[in-house]
């Protein structure tokens, strides 16, 4: 196979010239009718992308971040860059200033390629680190000039493709430098696994809401329709009452899903439109285990559950996409031959068959982190951490079953899991304890029966006279204007005192818990309805 992605692009649009590569919704209409790319008219708009960086002195000394959605010229200026060896630093549309100026600082971007609306938060991170261009192509401006590399070494990016930002323990975003491997070994494993999840070359159409800022829909889904001459059908977000009708007009084969949309689905009336489709098998994870059974007798198709991070990749994923599927459980199936695993205890020592242990990954073979993340970017200690003992450490817990199929049990990391959307408690802590009226937080996941968890903000106020809804409300407007919308918390709670150790650090395990028994007493504010997306 080709090394880099715009190489398996290329080799793709020679055999599948005519073939649809990339179909999504008219946003020059509206967004109710759907337009289409052939192979060969998307690698003529990559080249005359290609042409433009290549003048403009951009190359494998740089990274640019985009910030341009899930629209066509996302995946137009990824290939392009891709062909000259430049690092792509996807950007995530809800991130308020102080995330932006973090991510760009951090990642060493030199330009900014972005839709017009994101000019009010894009230009005063750029002023404030001046090492950042800021070009905007709807507004006809020329890109500007390449600035020296703001890398230490100023040397070659090597073999990276993309730098994709995921939350850490400690507070702020890692950095994972994604190599063409990593891509590569991603089609590799998807179309490999066969099974339900079997793909047909030049056949398939593959329809996904999902963001091109995360690993599933830039890697997974786009690189499967890529080397096979599929056709990737991108969304610009899951809009529920229109998604079957989406579905059937789009002529999707495959979706690729998240845990919430399968209860989101489930919860609407009966429609004519709900068998209207061609679907073969639904990719995702998360779902409602309770639920997977009666989507599936409603809807016709199997939902094919997998386990992957942004870190293992196609190094290391895990699909249930042969039977038993043992529904109505979190199976993620069996572990292919090329990878190899082991469940441990909070030593690192193998537990007892059949019983939960921390997943420790790598792949077989000589060498371990072939397909995985090359590193966290510009902090070693955080990577070696991960690849303690020569094994990635996942930090989810999971369990053998008797016929040697995984099931996912839960996550040891402090991290809430919303909506697909990973939110780091440090991160929401250290923002929410800058409020005048709050002493002390913890950050902690409850259960959701539509996002999989939410944000429950156990707080000790200043002021015993500061516990009201309207300070609560304050709390999370706090919030919204530092943080990604999602981040914010979804639930708070003014308590006493927060559990803590002898040593005064707080216990993440007992005050999880608190969160929970609040919660379910009724002791807590519900501001579910506060979190919405903010203007640029």
């Amino acid at each position: 196979m080709s090394t880099t992605v715009y190489e398996i692009f290329c080799k793709s649009a020679k055999e599948f010239p005519a073939n649809a590569f990339l179909c999504t919704p008219d946003y020059a209409g509206g967004g109710d009718n759907f337009v289409e790319l052939s192979y060969k008219d998307m690698l003529a708009r990559v080249d005359t992308a290609a042409a433009a960086y290549r003048a403009a002195g951009y190359g494998p000394k740089h990274r640019v971040a985009v910030l341009l959605e899930n629209r066509p010229e996302f995946l137009v200026h990824f290939y392009a860059l891709n062909s000259l060896g430049a690092g792509l630093v996807p950007l995530n549309p809800d991130y308020r200033a102080a995330e932006l100026e973090y991510v760009l600082g951090h990642s060493g971007a030199t330009l900014v390629v972005a839709l017009d609306k994101y000019k009010p938060l894009i230009d005063p991170a750029s002023a404030k680190l001046g090492s950042v261009s800021t070009w905007y192509p709807e507004s006809g401006d020329a890109m500007p000039a390449a600035k020296a590399s703001s890398a230490a070494d100023a040397s070659p990016l090597s073999d990276e493709c993309a730098l994709l930002y995921t939350s850490g323990t400690t507070g702020q975003p890692k950095g994972c430098v994604l190599s063409n491997r990593y891509f590569v070994r991603m089609a590799e494993v998807y179309l490999g696994e066969g099974g339900l999840c079997d793909v047909r070359r030049g056949v398939e159409r593959l329809i996904t809401p999902l963001p091109l800022f995360h690993m599933n829909a830039l890697c997974a889904s786009a690189m499967a329709m890529l080397v096979s001459g599929g056709c990737i059908i991108q969304l610009d977000r899951f809009h529920p009452r229109r998604w079957w009708k989406d579905v059937a007009a789009s002529g999707a084969t495959i979706v690729h899903y998240l845990g919430v949309m399968p209860a989101i689905l489930l919860s609407l009336p009966p429609d004519p439109l709900d068998r209207a489709h061609k679907l073969r098998f639904g990719f995702g994870a998360n779902a409602d285990p309770r639920q997977i059974t009666t989507f599936e007798e409603r809807y016709g198709f199997p939902l094919i559950e997998s386990w992957a991070m942004s870190e293992t990749g196609g190094g290391a994923c895990i699909t249930a996409s042969r039977e038993p599927r043992h529904l109505g459980t979190r199976c993620i199936g069996t572990p292919g031959q090329w990878m190899e695993l082991r469940l441990v205890d909070e030593n690192d020592q193998d537990v007892p068959e059949g019983e939960p242990g921390e997943l420790l990954v790598r792949r077989s073979g000589p060498d371990p982190r072939d397909g995985f993340f090359s590193c966290y970017l510009k902090d070693p200690a955080a990577t070696d951490t991960a690849w303690s003992g020569g094994w990635f450490h996942t930090g989810d817990v999971a369990r053998r079953g008797p016929d040697g199929q995984m099931h996912f049990v839960d996550r040891r990391k402090n991290i809430i899991r919303r909506s697909g959307e990973n939110i780091a408690a440090l991160e929401v802590e250290s923002v929410l304890q800058s409020h005048p009226e709050v002493d002390q937080v913890a950050i902690v996941a409850v259960p959701d029966p539509v996002r999989d968890e939410e944000v429950f903000a156990c707080i000790v106020a200043r002021n015993s006279g500061s516990r009201t809804e309207a300070v609560a409300r304050s709390i999370q407007a706090h919030c919204l204007e530092r943080l990604a919308y999602f981040k914010a918390p979804g639930y708070v709670s003014f308590v006493e005192t927060l559990p803590r150790t002898s040593t005064n650090k707080l216990q993440k395990g007992e005050a999880a818990k608190l969160g929970i028994e609040l919660l379910k007493g009724g002791s807590c504010f519900d501001l579910r309805d506060g979190k919405k997306r903010q203007a640029p």
